[in-house]
């Protein structure tokens, strides 16, 4: 199938594709003039890495851990896939993400607290002298 076809079944723009090309992340054939064809597996593909992409991972760890998923909706890492050099990595990513959690998290308390004293400040009777 050709890129547009792709990005319509995915909803991942032609210009993402070609990221995940560049990132080493999809391999399209080409037909005999110069187009990518991708197989009907590159959907599901490109769903997995779409769904890796939203909670948080990089291309870099997805190209490592993509040739040893399972199934598009968990990760299942090979014990072969999980180096010393990965498996720092993956930590060095856990923590970026509990970081951005924690950020995300004193985020929205800030907006409830914001909230919440708006609101008590609508519902408080008005002085008259």
């Amino acid at each position: 199938m050709r890129i547009g076809v792709l990005s319509q079944r995915t909803g991942v723009p032609p210009r993402m594709l070609r990221y995940y090309e560049e990132q080493d992340l999809l391999h399209p054939e080409r037909a005999g003039n110069g187009y990518r064809d991708y197989p009907e597996s590159a959907v599901r593909l490109v769903q997995q890495i779409r769904g890796l992409l939203d909670s948080g991972l990089t291309t870099e760890i997805i190209r490592r851990i993509l040739p040893f998923l399972d199934d598009p909706s968990q990760i299942h890492l090979h014990p072969q896939c999980l180096t010393p050099d990965l498996a720092a990595l993956l930590e060095s990513e856990a923590n970026r993400l509990q970081e951005r959690i924690d950020c995300l998290s004193r985020n929205r308390d800030a907006i409830h607290a914001y909230l919440a004293a708006v609101r008590a400040l609508r519902t408080e009777p008005t002085w008259r002298a």
